[in-house]
């Protein structure tokens, strides 16, 4: 996950970083986050007149329409600063989860609320306690932040919290949950999560990422939301990117008690959510048809990608969210061979899944698209590099 000081930073001719003393130390030590390949960059890359994107856990839907045209009536008013306090949203908000518009925090993306908490407790010498594999970011946030990462390995793909527990100690500031967890989709069920906090010591922030919820069909997962409480230091992260198909506008959210959100907005930069993001996300949280048709084409999709791995012998992960963990062998192989077919997915190598990649629910006929490419290039595994 780490880079040398070698690797990092702009390099000249002669192999010395020209700019790397003027760095902070914890940044020369960070690798940047990298995003899915775009279906433009491919197309140009490889000629290809159709691609398949099925790598970036996107509504293949797209957004919600009472979204998308909450967004284009702000367009007159692009010259404007946006509310500040998002105060309109956040009232929308709090209605939604029945909660005081003053537990609420607008985010540029639950990525974040993430590093607002994260710069909000964690110091130089402190440690946060994560899963893992899970989303880079947690990582990012705490090194740029001089914490120290505690890694609790997954128990048979599952987030094992009376191992997490465990590792909290009188060095933990923070820990970060992803419910349902990134890249597996599974998730922890809600009799562990209340024995987990009854059992955590005081003074320990929880940060629980719930991008993928809305996805979750199985009744016993729990909802953040439902143990908030003015005494517990528990911020709940979501995300209108998801469910709801406004990735594009980068708008998110987390709840949290009022003293901790007022911490967090002494820190959130000025007019962090855009205008026509905070309209379109208020617009899209009580279109329920949108939301229904979402859930639907997700559940549809995740039983035809279980149907394809179960015909070809793949063993893959049961997933309450918009994305299903397969193991194909040699991931950046199978990767690549896919994108040359024109199909993108990710490879789960940089979770440190070097045999698994992770498929996102699309349309039907792009997993028909995905199931013939995926079917040509899983004959060819066997003549792979390294098998």
């Amino acid at each position: 996950m780490l880079k040398t000081k070698r690797e990092s930073g702009a390099v000249s001719a002669a192999g010395c970083t020209l700019f790397g003393h003027l760095v902070s130390p914890r940044v020369l030590d960070l690798k940047s986050y990298v995003p899915g390949k775009p279906i433009e960059e491919l197309q140009r890359e490889k000629g290809l007149q159709r691609v398949v994107k099925l790598a970036s856990n996107e509504n293949p839907l797209g957004p919600s329409p009472a979204g998308a045209a909450a967004y284009q009536a702000e367009a007159a008013r692009l010259h404007r600063y946006p509310d500040g306090y998002g105060l309109v949203l956040k009232q929308a908000l709090a209605r939604h989860w029945g909660v005081g518009v003053d537990q609420v925090v607008l985010g540029n993306g639950s990525s974040e609320i993430l590093e607002m908490v994260v710069r909000l407790v964690v110091r130089p010498g402190r440690t946060v306690v994560v899963a893992s594999p899970s989303f880079s970011i947690y990582e990012i946030t705490t090194h740029a932040q001089g914490g120290a990462m505690v890694s609790v390995p997954l128990r048979d793909h599952v987030v094992d919290l009376e191992a997490v527990r465990a590792a909290v100690d009188g060095d933990t500031a923070l820990v970060i949950l992803a419910n349902p967890n990134n890249p597996t989709g599974t998730v922890f069920r809600r009799k562990a999560w209340e024995r987990f906090l009854t059992e955590l010591p005081e003074g320990v922030t929880v940060l629980l990422d719930e991008a993928y919820t809305e996805f979750v069909s199985d009744p016993d997962v729990p909802v953040g939301r439902n143990y908030l409480d003015e005494s517990r230091p528990l911020v709940v992260a979501r995300t209108f990117s998801k469910a709801y198909g406004l990735a594009g506008l980068r708008i998110g959210y987390g709840l949290a008690p009022r003293e901790l959100v007022d911490y967090m907005n002494r820190l959130r930069l000025p007019f962090n959510a855009n205008g026509p993001a905070q309209a379109a996300a208020a617009a899209a949280l009580s279109d329920e048809g949108h939301l229904t048709a979402t859930a639907r084409v997700n559940r549809e999709g995740l039983e035809r990608l279980g149907r394809l791995f179960d015909s070809l012998g793949v063993t893959y992960l049961p997933s309450q969210a918009n994305f299903v963990l397969a193991r194909v062998g040699p991931a950046d192989w199978v990767f690549e061979a896919l994108l040359n077919r024109g199909v993108i997915v990710r490879s789960a190598a940089s979770f440190g899944l070097p045999e698994w990649i992770r498929v996102s629910v699309g349309l039907p006929e792009e997993l028909d698209l995905f199931a013939e490419a995926f079917r040509d290039v899983l004959a060819g595994v066997a003549g792979a590099p390294g098998e």
